[in-house]
């Protein structure tokens, strides 16, 4: 069903509910698992991992005389001190200042911006089709959903070790190249795009090259890692980085029952990103705008400015005065985690099976977060992490409970899910304490 159809039905929660999501557990083309995703998972922190990003996003370039002018008139970040080799993480809204997407852009000249992977893409391209901006925008969707290789290979090279293979691949000075800014470096041979950029909480870089030379670079950092301790990432393992961040995909697209979006919904696909994404979780409500999220909430108030007019500013202004929620990590209480696995081996209902590492990959998840009985929050993106030894979640939570140690109760499963991919099964309690977001320590910036 294209959104507009989704619309039509009078009740997209239900429909969305029932959807079984666009993806399997992995991304196109990389497989699940290349070693096994618990030593994949654990290189990251304890040694140094390689990851294949080249194939499950949708890479957005902008360029002509008002790029510049589209992305500022859609992004709630400030342009100033955005020179060509600088990147910023780009927040989009609509109207009422809910999150269409985010992805890091990268000026690269004067009148160019380009962005490996950007969920709002086609935002921008409905924006450029319906205004008046003398820009062109290029969008390659992932492999999944086209013919061929992708213009570029995407790595991450992030860990412990890092520094110590990448130093044998390139004689730059990476430790020069400031967190979110980027240099083109010879990388294996290869002219690079070099990002101060990860999806884990370690030190290490993002490369973007031409997808002809992929293998050159990609077996030159191999090769150089074996020493090391080097794993390439599956995407199980690779899925599990972003939640230890601290970064929520924006879920629903905030499209439906706002009038304002009614030419966007129309302008899409079935196929689009904002067609495929199913709800997964013990949060039911009949009110679609129940389920759309705001960028303070998901951890992006810093990124918020008010020097310029932009999509969504005036909804934003109110928002940041008086902030309602808050993102912060909960770590799931050990013995309830394991409860949930035992009931499979005793008589009775069963809970809701918890697959691992993560819930599989194109579904939004929204599970309730009770303080005496009262929702105070939703979590979402559970991960299992080796070092945390329990499930993580990441949590838009009331700000009165936001608090790191505050003890709160997750509601696991889902009564009577319309959803064909979720088996019958009895709800329960998870006790879960409040902590920071990050996760974990954050080394990406070299500190």
């Amino acid at each position: 069903m294209d959104p507009e159809d989704i619309q039509a039905s009078g009740n997209p929660v239900e429909v969305l509910r029932q959807k079984g999501g666009n993806y399997t557990d992995n991304f196109p083309v990389v497989p699940n698992e290349i070693t096994n995703w618990l030593d994949e998972q654990r290189s990251v922190t304890e040694t140094v991992s390689f990851a294949n990003l080249s194939h499950h996003m949708t890479a957005l370039r902008v360029t002509g005389p008002d790029a510049r002018e589209l992305l500022r008139d859609l992004s709630v970040n400030s342009f100033e001190n955005y020179e060509i080799g600088r990147a910023k993480q780009l927040v989009m809204c609509n109207p009422n200042g809910h999150i269409i997407g985010d992805g890091p852009m990268l000026r690269l000249d004067d009148e160019e911006y380009y962005s490996a992977g950007m969920l709002s893409a086609n935002w921008v391209r409905y924006n450029l089709e319906t205004g008046d901006y003398d820009a062109t925008v290029e969008t390659e969707p992932r492999t999944s959903a086209h013919e061929g290789d992708p213009e570029n290979f995407v790595f991450q090279v992030q860990g412990p070790n890092a520094r110590a293979v990448l130093e044998q691949v390139t004689d730059a000075d990476l430790d020069s190249i400031p967190f979110y800014h980027f240099e083109t470096i010879d990388l294996a041979g290869v002219e690079t795009i070099a990002l101060g950029h990860g999806m884990s909480t370690e030190f290490g870089f993002e490369f973007i090259g031409p997808f002809e030379q992929s293998e050159q670079v990609r077996e030159a950092i191999v090769e150089a890692g074996r020493e090391h301790g080097l794993k390439q990432l599956g995407s199980k393992s690779y899925h599990t980085l972003s939640v230890k961040l601290g970064w929520v995909p924006p879920g629903v697209p905030p499209i439906y029952d706002v009038d304002e979006m009614s030419g966007y919904r129309e302008w899409l696909d079935a196929d689009s990103r904002e067609a495929t994404y199913s709800i997964d979780g013990s949060f039911v409500s009949d009110d679609i705008s129940e389920y759309y999220m705001d960028p303070i909430e998901l951890g992006y108030k810093k990124l918020i400015s008010f020097d310029h007019d932009y999509v969504g500013r005036d909804a934003l202004e109110s928002m940041v005065e008086d902030p309602e929620r808050t993102l912060v990590s909960l770590a799931w209480d050990e013995e309830d985690v394991i409860d949930v696995y035992a009931s499979l081996f005793r008589d009775g209902e069963t809970k809701k099976f918890m697959d691992l590492p993560r819930i599989g990959w194109g579904r939004a998840n929204y599970d309730e977060v009770l303080v005496d009985g009262e929702r105070i929050g939703l979590s979402h993106s559970r991960s299992y992490e080796y070092d945390a030894g329990t499930i993580i979640s990441l949590c838009s939570i009331d700000v009165d409970h936001a608090d790191p140690g505050t003890e709160v109760t997750l509601i696991w499963g889902e009564q009577d899910s319309p959803n064909p991919k979720v088996e019958r099964h009895a709800q329960c309690e998870i006790s879960a304490t409040v902590g920071k977001v990050p996760y974990s320590a954050d080394r990406r910036k070299g500190e």
